[in-house]
């Protein structure tokens, strides 16, 4: 009976073994990426809107305009790029009532991270994340931050889309975690604190991309 019992703790540690073995394995089993010829990038847009998903109205900017670096190479795992300048111009909302200046913290002492979560026939999707921005109003009162999960937090994230058939060509495609925080009442209830964003629009690269992965 004690010769069983000694027998089956050996092989429920020897289960044991060969499961963290396989976890272990699974855990150091990384995506990496290959990024031709990245470097230096500036980036430029037409139309880019941000909406409140909740009260639907739209901030749009007639352009915009971002610049940073991308590694280069294969073998490359997150981040695989930083965004260390991002720009808006001619910002409106409320239908044109409202006019907006603004300001982003990307810079290179605290960039954004250009970050591929996954693969497919030459489409590599990711997020740009680390994103913060507050909005001036330049002929009202309207003020708002633009963060993820808090009005500091420094970590508003985007969802991006890449193919190789437009290698010059970044989309960003959505919001993933943004919201709205500090919002004053020159608003007017357009967007309110805590209101969940999306933000869309298409980059055209300096210099065409092409990224794939294993």
């Amino acid at each position: 009976m004690r010769m069983r019992t000694i027998l089956s703790a050996s092989g429920v540690a020897a289960v044991m073994a060969i499961g963290l073995g396989a976890t272990t394995a699974l855990a150091t089993a990384t995506t990496t990426w290959t990024v031709k010829p990245g470097g230096s990038y500036t980036a430029k847009s037409g139309t880019t809107t941000l909406t409140d998903l909740v009260t639907g109205s739209v901030l749009s900017c007639t352009s915009s305009a971002a610049a940073g670096k991308l590694k280069s190479g294969s073998g490359l795992t997150n981040p695989l790029g930083t965004v260390t300048s991002s720009t808006f111009t001619g910002c409106t909302g409320g239908g044109g009532a409202f006019t907006f200046s603004v300001t982003t913290s990307a810079s290179s002492t605290k960039p954004w991270k250009v970050n591929a979560t996954g693969y497919s026939s030459g489409v590599t999707t990711g997020n740009i994340s680390g994103i913060h921005a507050v909005l001036t109003g330049t002929n009202n009162t309207c003020q708002a931050t633009v963060d993820g999960t808090g009005a500091t937090a420094f970590n508003g994230k985007v969802a991006i889309k890449h193919s190789n058939s437009t290698p010059a060509k970044l989309k960003v495609t959505k919001g993933i975690n943004l919201h709205v925080y500090n919002v004053t009442s020159g608003c007017l209830g357009a967007i309110n604190s805590g209101d969940a964003v999306t933000f869309t629009t298409t980059y055209t690269l300096s210099n065409g991309q092409t990224i794939t992965s294993p």
